[in-house]
């Protein structure tokens, strides 16, 4: 009943549709699991949307070549590097945006989400041409990626160059949104855009009927026009259904904002630029192995976005809740939010792990047929998928502090996570110890357990309910 109760909430409308508080209400006062899922699973399922899209992405490229399905992970950590400071642009959004309008003040809302489309904006656009000019520069020196697939992964990253752009466009106005609480729309948005991606996947990866075989190609052409579908749809969106926020290019950017963006925005940079050097040494270790363990790699960590598709729902929701309730000043409440969505992504974690670890060579069997990547990547999950239900409690960990702007402790958590446990750790077993790629997997096995403990721990008793915006009624 409770579950059927959830489902009906998640499509249900509230009476004023235009109203920038229309989901206040039940945020800072509705039952909190309830309200954790009616946030959470439109972008579960959005989420799990792009999964079946990556998925299938691989297989085509499997079908491609049996190596080429390394090539989009090869770009993984750069993307992730340029686009660490969009993160740290919605986490600030994320904050200040909620708790505008958890506290009613909604000019002040509209005031802000204009600077911050500004400045991702410009940034997205700057970031672009950086990326197209010094991409050769970063695969053959700084990764070594492997010989085999260096030329595709060039191809393939001077098209998703411009994924970088349009991104930054896209997830400030999806952050909007979510600060809004309406969760739906942008995932309803964000779904028909992969599903344009998978419609053509398979004719431009491949060459069916009358379209060219561009293999890495033509899997970077079609994230792009979904990209491009998508800053559309989303700009739509927010002129229609929320015309009280007015989204325009600002010259009003004054020091007193720029301080509060960056006293929230700076810690989520700094973690994610560490992140995504971090993630790029980690790469660079796992080259060192050849294109067998580079691909084991790419496929194990395909297969693991699988489980973790709960965190990307439910964490954004954990978010949006404790803003807007700290916004409120229902501080006892924000607990309760950050306490409750750690049970439940804890456990619907496990749940997943639990289906998806006895099936696992199926599923490797699915994208390879090389003996040596096959068992590679089965030792991969072996060692990883255990512990992803503790990388759930550090997402949760990092929604609270984006949600409440107290976002430096977590920081230091990433960092250590990755940089001391992960490369640190990972580079003396795998090198100093002479444990090859194992050293590598239990590394990272250990930095998810070391950070998820970590980030419960903050959780109870770290001081992060103190609101980081003044109240001001519009």
């Amino acid at each position: 009943m409770f579950l059927v109760q959830c489902m009906s909430d998640i499509f249900e409308e509230p009476p004023d549709s235009r109203s920038l508080g229309k989901y206040r209400n039940r945020i800072v006062n509705g039952p909190i699991i309830r309200t954790l899922v009616w946030l959470g699973v439109p972008p579960l399922i959005n989420q799990l949307t792009v999964v079946a899209y990556n998925v299938a992405n691989a297989y085509w490229l499997s079908l491609y070549g049996e190596t080429t399905v390394a090539v989009p992970r090869q770009t993984w950590p750069v993307m992730m590097l340029f686009q660490a400071l969009v993160m740290a642009l919605t986490a600030a959004s994320l904050s200040i945006v909620s708790q505008y309008i958890g506290g009613k003040s909604y000019k002040e809302a509209s005031l802000s989400a204009s600077r911050f489309f500004t400045l991702s904006f410009c940034c997205g656009a700057i970031l672009c041409v950086t990326l197209l000019t010094l991409r050769g520069l970063i695969f053959a020196v700084v990764l070594s990626t492997p010989p085999e697939i260096f030329e595709d992964v060039m191809k393939y990253s001077g098209v998703i160059s411009f994924d970088i752009f349009l991104n930054y466009i896209s997830l400030i106005f999806t952050t909007f949104l979510q600060g809004i609480g309406d969760t739906r729309r942008p995932a309803i948005v964000n779904i028909l855009a992969v599903s344009l991606n998978a419609l053509l996947d398979p004719f431009l990866v491949l060459g069916l009927g009358p379209f060219p075989r561009l293999g890495v190609v033509g899997a970077a052409i079609t994230d792009v026009m979904g990209k491009m579908m998508s800053v559309g749809a989303l700009t739509y969106m927010l002129k229609k259904y929320y015309p009280e926020l007015k989204v325009f290019f600002t010259k009003d950017i004054d020091f007193k904002w720029i301080a509060l963006v960056m006293r929230i925005g700076l810690p989520v940079l700094a973690l994610g630029a560490t992140n995504g050097f971090a993630f790029l040494f980690q790469l660079w270790i796992i080259n060192q192995f050849g294109v067998t363990v580079a691909t084991a790699y790419a496929i194990g960590f395909l297969i693991m976005d699988i489980v973790d598709a709960a965190l990307w729902g439910l964490s954004g929701a954990t978010a949006i809740m404790v803003g807007q309730n700290i916004g409120a000043e229902n501080y006892g409440r924000a607990k309760e939010v950050a306490y409750k969505s750690a049970l439940l992504l804890f456990t619907l974690v496990a749940l997943g792990a639990c289906l998806i670890y006895p099936i696992r060579s199926s599923l490797v069997d699915i994208f390879a047929d090389d003996p040596d990547i096959i068992a590679e990547t089965d030792r991969f999950l072996q060692i990883l998928v255990p512990t992803l239900p503790f990388f759930g409690l550090l997402m949760v960990g990092m929604s609270t502090g984006r949600g409440s702007g107290h976002t430096i402790f977590p920081t230091i958590i990433g960092a250590f996570r990755l940089w001391g446990i992960r490369i640190g750790l990972g580079y003396m077993l795998a090198f100093n110890f002479g444990m090859g790629s194992l050293g590598a997997w239990l590394a990272i096995s250990l930095s998810n357990i070391i950070g998820g403990i970590l980030s419960i721990l903050w959780i109870k008793y770290g001081n992060w309910t103190e609101k980081v915006v003044e109240r001001r009624q519009a």
